[in-house]
């Protein structure tokens, strides 16, 4: 049933990639009528083919990862074929062009990630790095040798990903980061990693690993990509961290080298500091800001649904009385409103008028916002909001992680420009 579905915007994409100006017309209005799932009718800011993107990963997402989800989060398991079927849907660096990936908008990328996090924010998490900051960094900042050997099948989800820049003392200051590269003594041509990152999501699983380093000779900050089936056994270990009450339906882990060799063409070349990792991270930022309003989405849905349905007082459903309806009214402003702001920074990013201020404001309010408005929506299931089945549970505990990594909301906050 779902397989036409696939064919038809497989074929969208390659169309797309072909005839870019084909796309560009902006959906038509409908008749002007209120709809409490589009308060502030977004969609008519929507391009025919980013609704055509958006429709195939909401009915991916709701068909296949719907059903898992609950089993998954309950015994903290993620599935890598997960990200096989995003790479046959074009779904992974959706908006990176050539090397198998479709070549879509930065708004269209945003409508991915909140489609997947309207299921979970373990599933987008996983995504994310694999699309952002994986792809995008070799997108980026690899060599041409590099985008061919691992784009392709990373678009495809037959290579997956991990991103290393945090580490166990460091982790909103990366520039104090102490893992190093030095050159290998013996072996010309190769450098020696050594060092530990933590919180890494996909790390146990990744076959390619980005990590980012400094050049002992030089102090620099360089990215590095390295390939597990190439690592010598004890130079690279990836042990996952389990019992965590967020994110359970993502797989997350650490990375230790231990005199881990890494070939210098593996190295990105022209890039170092904290700009190539900043790079990344602000692109999945962007993907967080629309994804969590995908959380907050499902939130309303399902608050709603309870409040239509519980009757108290007189056999009275609770949804009508006034502190209720504040409650779904909040949240839905809320909603529409970051949608509204991560659309039009998309935009920005597109026409390169973006700035990295405009990144963090956006995931920091985003995140912030859906997490306030999902703790006060898991009031109107009273108890019942305890049982997992109900869903609202599971948001709030992902939305907290959420607000904290790829930089904590304190730490966007602080606008260099203020």
């Amino acid at each position: 049933m779902f397989r036409p579905a696939i064919s038809r915007v497989s074929r969208q994409f390659a169309v797309f990639a072909r005839h870019p100006q084909a796309f560009r017309s902006y959906a038509s209005a409908s008749k002007s009528s209120f709809s409490w799932e589009d308060p502030l009718a977004s969609k008519n800011l929507l391009t025919e083919e980013e609704l055509a993107i958006s429709d195939t990963a909401e009915r991916y997402c709701q068909e296949q990862l719907l059903p898992r989800v609950l089993q998954a989060y309950r015994d903290e398991h993620y599935d890598p074929a997960i990200l096989l079927e995003m790479g046959e849907l074009g779904l992974l660096g959706a908006n990176l062009h050539g090397y198998g990936c479709a070549g879509a908008s930065t708004v269209a990328s945003g409508l991915i990630t909140r489609a997947v996090e309207r299921v979970d924010s373990g599933y987008r998490s996983g995504m994310s790095v694999q699309s952002s900051l994986v792809m995008g960094g070799i997108y980026e900042f690899g060599t041409n040798e590099l985008k061919e050997k691992y784009l392709p099948d990373m678009a495809k989800g037959k290579l997956l990903g991990a991103f290393g820049l945090t580490e166990p003392n460091h982790g909103s200051d990366p520039g104090s980061m102490e893992s190093t590269a030095r050159p290998h003594p013996t072996k010309k041509g190769y450098l020696l990693l050594s060092g530990s990152k933590t919180w890494i999501t996909n790390s146990p699983i990744a076959d390619v690993l980005l990590v980012w380093a400094k050049l002992q000779e030089t102090g620099k900050i360089k990215g590095f990509l390295i390939d597990r089936k190439d690592c010598p056994p004890g130079t690279l270990e990836t042990p996952a961290i389990k019992n965590k009450t967020g994110l359970r339906a993502s797989i997350t882990g650490m990375i230790h080298m231990d005199d881990c060799p890494v070939p210098e063409e593996n190295m990105f070349p022209d890039v170092e500091g904290l700009t190539g990792p900043f790079t990344c991270l602000n692109s999945a930022r962007y993907g967080i800001s629309f994804g969590t309003m995908g959380a907050l989405e499902d939130c309303i849905t399902r608050a709603r649904e309870y409040a239509l349905g519980r009757k108290q007082f007189k056999n009275n459903p609770i949804a009508k009385y006034q502190l209720v309806q504040k409650k779904l009214a909040d949240a839905a402003t809320d909603a529409a409103y970051g949608v509204l702001a991560s659309i039009q920074v998309g935009r920005l990013k597109d026409e390169g008028k973006v700035t990295p201020e405009m990144i963090s404001m956006v995931k920091r309010q985003n995140c912030d916002r859906a997490l306030v408005n999902a703790r006060a929506l898991q009031e109107i299931f009273g108890g019942n909001a305890v049982s997992d089945e109900y869903g609202i549970g599971r948001h709030v505990a992902n939305l907290f992680v959420t607000q904290t990594y790829e930089g904590q909301s304190d730490i966007h906050s602080e606008l260099k420009s203020l």
